[in-house]
């Protein structure tokens, strides 16, 4: 498939720097589509067929980790290009066990960025060039799921649910956002916390920081 014949989906929350990029790439002849946050990119998906996404690793209630594992669980023929702040292996594994094909720094070439948009076009992985070289062994001898993080445990509601506990949605909002009741939010951080052996907020909110769970900066 050439790529001036790919249809391309951006999911970033900074909507200057999305902006900016799609107007860069439509000028090139790309054809591009933008959206916000990774509720929107479901929808997205549900409504229309992008070929690639391109998506970025830290947002806030949906991330970018949970939201590519959604949209694999429902089109796995979509291809994944990971843009991310942050370029360690806790971030780059994460992202590429939920099915992303090419991981790079948000502040990569643009030309470095089509790169990655053909090889995933044409089944191939692509690690951009800041991607340190302990990182791609560790991805190329393979590691196991959930391999060194106890969250590989967590059911995709759980997980979606210690997100929002660590950006401090209080119950009752997370209850009101997922359209569940504040019991059902309780009950499954209580899960959340027995499974990860945590006891309080704080130390979730910690957890979920360390594990690239959230869009908060550490």
């Amino acid at each position: 498939m050439r790529i001036h014949d790919v249809n391309i989906l951006l999911v970033d929350d900074e909507k200057e720097f999305t902006a900016t990029l799609a107007e860069r790439m439509a000028l090139r002849g790309l054809r591009v589509r933008c959206v916000y946050s990774g509720e929107e990119a479901l929808k997205e998906i549900a409504a229309e067929k992008p070929d690639v996404v391109v998506m970025d690793v830290g947002m806030p209630d949906l991330n970018g980790i949970e939201a590519t594992r959604r949209i694999l669980s429902e089109r796995p023929a979509i291809r994944v290009v990971a843009l991310s702040m942050h370029a360690d292996r806790r971030f780059v594994g994460e992202m590429m066990r939920a099915g992303a094909m090419a991981y790079l720094a948000k502040d990569c070439a643009y030309e470095e960025l089509v790169t990655a948009i053909r090889a995933v076009t044409s089944g191939d992985v692509y690690l951009g060039r800041t991607v340190s070289t302990d990182v791609i062994r560790d991805w190329v001898q393979g590691l196991p799921e959930g391999s060194g993080s106890p969250g590989g445990r967590l059911t995709a509601r759980e997980r979606e649910i210690l997100q929002r506990v660590a950006e401090g949605r209080t119950t009752k909002e997370i209850a009101f956002q997922l359209g569940v009741s504040v019991k059902t939010v309780e009950t499954h951080r209580q899960q959340v916390m027995e499974k990860l052996g945590l006891h309080s907020v704080a130390e979730l909110t910690k957890y979920a920081i360390r594990e690239g769970l959230t869009g908060l900066d550490t």
